[in-house]
């Protein structure tokens, strides 16, 4: 592809697959799209600045900008819509047209009512949300900027901006479009611009404005400014720009470092002239609001699974129903009036017409065993649990970054609970990203004495214990960590090779982009950089004496001790004369400087693997001995940069010079035709040595890994770093050990290397790919081996990125997943990002498998987006993983607090409320559907409509809400102790069709107790005046028992017992008797109440009323009872087991040592804080004990901590028992 239509490969929408066919073991990949590429539209933009009428034909877009799902006319028919994509609220709705029909036996009001409440709930909701949203557009739409109007700078609101204005931002200010930097306050036309709102890094950049427009900076002279100004069209690639500026017939090409993105903001600069280039939704960082990816969860899939089987069972209901009334229909029963002129629903002349009709009456009957209100109490259960829950637990803040988690997103709460295979970056992820600069190659030699933590991690495995040794002589700053006397003040002159040490130091002085801030010493210097690893090399030449501490544009100045003799220091400027930029392609960065005696040198550092192959054909034995170094250095975990430089001549210099500013100012194909001409300079290059960085372990992470490993979660790791690198930290981290079997997939083999000395791709290819065939067979027979026998190891799986490349081929990717499949540990290293989504969704598509990926920085965006929860770790490398994640934590130690802890909680408490709504609709519509037999199936309704209505939205809703956000069966601290209990939600053991079986079968066992029973009895039963029971006694009866028992059967389930249960359920019975107190009580001439005025009155004056409401529920829960004590004693789950071990002790979940978080509490927290420390009353109601509040005032009097008396506090005192002292924790 050429032209506009070019996309970047590293930033290029991500495919996987094909259309290959797997073996029955394995489901076909489909294609899957990772991320947004927007296309570009053909040729380019023309705009004329300061000229808006030449503008105005092209009609650009304004630069108004809008966020909203919604506007005033599209709210409800767009609300309404989405309401109704969801199946419940359709059938809902069809359901409340039928029942306006005059085939329904019920009020329209009967499914109206909770159909209205539902979306009226849903759409505030939408509607707050989408309010919010639009007074964020309006206060960042009337935001003020200066445009240039008639000489003068006149302040106008953003939204007013044209595409061609001259505008002016002041320091800290921040751009209100796409702007084109004309001139700055600062010399050399250079600002300074930070990009945190865009990618969340901090660090400053460096814009320099063209040379022939810095004069444009008083209104006046910007008046002047005519440019024409052709560039790309929009699109949402936010580090390449391509574009030329024509000024008085003069073409100057023009780079992203022009370019100033709306987003952004002016720092360390008193204002900037800029011309506007993009505007509104068509700036870069508009067109990456993307949104992420909207991701359902497994359970909300299987939850859509049991909504169809309800609806087959209502259609099996109604069928029956149906058949029945066409069989019995006759005019036999004369009793029934069935008349020539009855309706056709009666007339038995028409059998398959009355059938008919009475499906569909039978249908709106029925209608409540679809449970309305079940999304919406899920949605609300999953809210809360991610607000209150997640984004305030104590456990997962991180106190150095002042960062909580966050949960971006309450659609995955439970997901969290069944994650199988979690995908992990390494650096800033499994590691710190505070890169220290700790050893060195120098022309040949090692310099550097420390040991790091994989060396003595490597030690211990080996038996063996390794004693540091830290000399006086050891420096240690940020970024800096290294001991060794030979090269510190100056001792590098001393040395075998004092030239090439003064090679090494300056190309990391020079060969950079760092911008210093601050005084220019080295006490107070800070660095800006755009990776921690350039701050450390460039505070390492700093430590060796080459202290850099001035940048323009064009200058480099460094501070350069003991050249000439020990303790002399002098200021040195070189002039940069062209930067070969580092990009994940290149692998590498170059500098072409010019010395002050005129010498013109080429510095490069770069990933061992480019530089290697640039070298000149001269000092094998350097490059031979500096691979072992690297090799060393990455055994020992540590990061390598190879350096190497080059003395060019400058007639040569300037005819690469020339093709290099015609590839900077070429519109099409500019970056591709600029790695070409890179290449021209950066051959013959001499070795001068190579960097090695350390960047340890995350605290914690071999602690969580082993943890999740015992929860039954496999981890794999996915690194661009070296196998050697990528293998240690995987023994660091607990990931390897020895004890397992170790299959490795590697290109780095001498046949390898001898088809690629050869250079012919083709070749290449076909022998790699072979020898990757050979591999993954040998491997996967041998794993089967191993897995067959009883006691085999563990395996774990090596295999890196070329290799990988050809293992997803469709051919082998079956092969390559049987095998992962089977290992415990997967390294992939030298991975690209493409790469890793790749083996993410091969996971997820191929073994169907619940996958989490988490990662720190914008290479692991699509990783994430990839996999079913994506988690950003916010820390060094911006924000964009978290962005684009679901979760965001700091450490990644905090996954086993959000997955043993939230994720199960989340999946346990959300699988009991689909089931237990499940078996209450169930429950109740049964006792409807029995009724139909004694009715010759015509449909006749057994309660009355508003018992109907509010069955499911006033006197069932909220308790089933309480145990979704509060039920535990074992504390958080116990859920970490035994991460085994874990693996009941990988295997999906609450939300099985046997355990919705079970309930069925007791729905069926209670709804035959409720009607049977109750009719029965009320046949004999009279009231007051000696007359029998009639239908609404017997309903409003039958509804009474039905309410007490499904509120009674709640408690039944719950693990544990706190006050909000027993007002939830108490709170519900009383409701359900406020309410028919009150609508028995009262009639009107307009609707029905007719059939149950004065009947709860009627009922409660017998002794029958009072024994029912006795009986049936006991009677109706005793078949629950006796299973629930049969299947706790004789086939427990793991959490049952952990509850009887555990019975005795008292809850510590609150009593966790926060010595973490101590010093930073408030107050209020503080004394929240003293009151978790503080005895807790042990629960009556299981055999566990759980948190409940109680004593709280007392205890805390005896501490000497204030805490009001709280009411409940009194009443139990009041009728508290002796009981044995709990001895207070000293």
């Amino acid at each position: 592809m050429g032209g506009w239509d070019r996309v970047r490969p590293s930033r290029s929408t991500a495919r996987l697959g094909g259309n290959s066919s797997m073996n029955e073991r394995v489901q076909s990949s489909r294609t899957i799209r990772l991320g947004r590429v927007t296309p570009q539209a053909p040729g380019h933009r023309t705009i004329f600045c300061n000229d808006r009428e030449a503008n105005s034909p092209v009609r650009f877009m304004g630069n108004s900008i809008s966020t909203t799902k919604y506007n005033f006319f599209t709210f409800l028919p767009k609300g309404l819509f989405e309401q109704f994509r969801r199946v419940a609220n359709l059938y809902f709705l069809t359901i409340s047209i039928l029942s306006a029909t005059k085939i329904s036996p019920v009020s329209p009001i009967t499914n109206v009512v909770p159909l209205s409440l539902v979306l009226f709930v849903s759409l505030v909701k939408e509607a707050f949300e989408d309010w919010k949203r639009f007074q964020n557009d309006m206060a960042v739409n009337n935001n003020l900027i200066d445009v240039l109007q008639d000489q003068r700078w006149e302040p106008i609101p953003w939204k007013k901006l044209q595409v061609g204005d001259i505008v002016r931002v002041k320091q800290d200010g921040f751009f209100p479009a796409d702007l084109l930097f004309l001139a700055g306050t600062n010399p050399d036309g250079v600002c300074y611009t930070e990009t945190a709102n865009l990618d969340g890094e901090t660090n400053l950049k460096i814009r320099k404005a063209v040379e022939r427009t810095w004069d444009y900076l008083t209104p006046e002279k910007a008046s002047e400014f005519k440019g024409e100004v052709q560039c790309e069209q929009p699109n949402n690639s936010l580090y390449t720009f391509t574009g030329n500026l024509i000024l008085q017939k003069q073409t100057l090409p023009l780079t992203p470092n022009q370019i100033m993105l709306r987003g952004c903001s002016l720092r360390n600069t008193e204002y900037i002239v800029g011309a506007v280039i993009f505007t509104g939704h068509e700036t870069k960082v508009m067109m990456n609001a993307m949104n992420v990816p909207s991701k359902r969860s497994t359970f909300e899939r299987k939850l859509d699974k049991l909504i169809l089987t309800l609806f087959g069972v209502l259609f099996t209901m109604c069928l029956i129903g149906a058949i029945g009334s066409g069989v019995f229909i006759d005019r036999k029963y004369y009793y029934l009036a069935l008349t020539k002129s009855v309706d056709d629903q009666f007339n038995p002349d028409n059998r398959f017409l009355v059938a008919l009709l009475t499906m569909f009456t039978l249908i709106t009957l029925y209608s409540s065993i679809i449970p309305i209100s079940l999304y919406v109490s899920i949605e609300m259960v999953k809210f809360i649990q991610s607000t209150q829950f997640i984004n305030k637990d104590l456990h997962m803040y991180h106190t150095e970054t002042n960062t909580p988690a966050l949960a971006r997103t309450s659609n995955l709460n439970e997901e969290l609970g069944q994650v199988e295979y979690i995908f992990s970056d390494k650096t800033g992820t499994l590691t710190r990203n505070l890169m220290e600069f700790f050893k060195c190659s120098i022309g040949g030699e090692v310099y550097g004495t420390g040991v790091t933590e994989i060396e003595k991690g490597i030690a211990q495995r080996n038996g063996l214990k390794v004693e540091e040794r830290n000399s006086d002589n050891a420096m240690h700053e940020k970024g800096f960590n290294f001991d060794d006397a030979r090269l510190m003040r100056g001792a590098w002159r001393n040395e075998p090779n004092p030239d090439v040490c003064k090679e090494f130091f300056r190309c990391l002085a020079i060969c950079h982009t760092v911008l210093p801030e601050g005084q220019e010493s080295p006490e107070k210097i800070t660095y800006q950089a755009a990776s921690p690893d350039e701050a450390a090399l460039v505070t390492a030449a700093k430590n060796f004496g080459f202290f850099f501490y001035r940048r323009t544009p064009t200058m480099i100045y460094v501070r350069e001790s003991h050249i000439e003799k020990i303790g002399k220091i002098q200021d040195v400027s070189y002039e940069i004369l062209n930067v070969l930029e580092f990009n994940s392609t290149r692998k590498r960065q170059s500098v072409v400087c010019r010395y002050p005696d005129g010498r013109l040198v080429l510095y490069c550092k770069g990933a061992d693997s480019v530089i290697f192959e640039r070298l000149a054909d001269v000092s094998d034995d350097l490059k031979k001995v500096t691979r072992e170094h690297l090799e060393q250095f990455g055994s020992s975990g540590l990061r390598t940069l190879c350096l190497a430089y080059r003395d060019l001549h400058p007639d040569m210099y300037e005819n690469w010079n020339e093709k290099f500013v015609q590839a900077k100012s070429s519109l099409r194909d500019r970056e591709k035709k600029l790695d070409e001409v890179s290449e021209l300079i950066e051959k013959d290059l001499i070795l001068i040595g190579c960097t090695a960085i350390e960047d340890k372990l995350q605290e914690g992470v071999p602690a969580c890994i082993e943890t999740l490993s015992r929860a039954g979660i496999k981890i794999w790791v996915l690194t661009g770093d070296k196998m050697e690198t990528a293998i240690n930290i995987a023994y660091a981290c607990n990931l390897i050990n020895n004890g397992m079997k170790q299959f490795m997939v590697s290109s780095e083999t001498d046949a390898i290397r001898a088809v690629e000395d050869r250079g012919d791709q083709v070749e290449i290819a076909r022998f790699i790919k072979e020898h990757v065939k050979k591999e993954l067979k040998k491997c996967l027979e041998e794993a089967q081996h191993h897995l067959q026998t009883l006691s085999g190891p563990k395996l774990a799986l090596v295999i890196d990125g070329k290799c990988l490349m050809y293992a997803l081929d469709p051919s082998l990717r079956v092969m390559l997943l049987n095998l992962s499949l089977n290992c415990t540990s997967v390294v992939c290293c030298r991975v690209s990002p493409l790469q890793k989504a790749q083996v993410t969704s091969l996971v997820k598509k191929g073994g169907q498998k619940i996958t989490l990926s988490i990662g720190d920085g914008a290479n692991d965006v699509s990783m994430i987006q990839a996999a079913h929860i994506g988690i950003g770790i916010s820390g060094m490398e911006g924000m964009q993983a978290v962005m684009a994640s679901d979760f965001a934590i700091a450490q990644f130690r905090f996954l086993t607090d959000l997955l043993l802890v939230h994720g199960r909680w989340s999946y346990l408490r959300l699988c009991k409320v689909v089931t237990y709504f499940f078996y209450k609709n169930l429950t109740f519509t049964l006792t409807q559907f029995w009724f139909t037999f004694q009715t010759g199936f015509s449909g006749q309704r057994f309660y009355d409509d508003w018992f109907q209505s509010l069955y499911n939205v006033i006197f069932t809703a909220l308790p089933v809400i309480i145990v979704g956000l509060f039920d535990k069966d074992v504390s958080a601290t116990l859920s970490k102790k035994y991460p085994q209990l874990y693996r009941e939600g990988i295997r999906n053991v609450f939300f099985k069709w046997r355990v919705v079986a079970i309930w069925a079968f007791f729905s069926i066992y209670q709804s035959l107790i409720f009607y049977h029973f109750v009719t029965t009895s009320s046949k004999s039963a009279k009231n007051s005046s000696g007359k029998m029971f009639g239908l609404w006694d017997v309903s409003t009866m039958a509804f009474t028992c039905v309410v007490v028992t499904v509120n009674l059967r709640l408690l039944l389930m719950c693990n544990s017992i706190t006050r909000w249960h027993y007002i939830s359920v108490g709170g519900s019975i009383l409701a359900w008797f406020v309410f028919i107190f009150i609508y028995s009580g009262i009639m009107t001439p307009m609707d029905r109440q007719e059939n149950v005025y004065f009947t709860i009155y009627v009922l409660m004056s017998t002794f029958y009323f009072y024994i029912a409401i006795l009986l049936v529920p006991i009677v109706a829960l005793l078949g629950d009872f006796v299973y629930q004590g049969i299947q706790r004693w004789f086939f427990p789950y793991d959490y049952q087991i952990i509850q009887e071990i555990h019975r005795h002790e008292i809850d510590n979940t609150s009593q966790t040592d926060f010595l973490e978080i101590g010093n930073h509490l408030t107050e209020a927290e503080a004394r929240r804080y003293a009151l978790s420390q503080l005895p807790q009353e042990r629960s009556k109601h299981t055999g566990f004990a759980f948190d409940s509040p109680g004593y709280e005032s007392f205890f805390a009097a005896q501490l000497g901590i204030y805490a009001p008396q709280k009411a409940w506090d009194v009443a139990r005192r009041a009728s508290m028992r002796s009981r044995p002292k709990i001895p207070l924790k000293k």
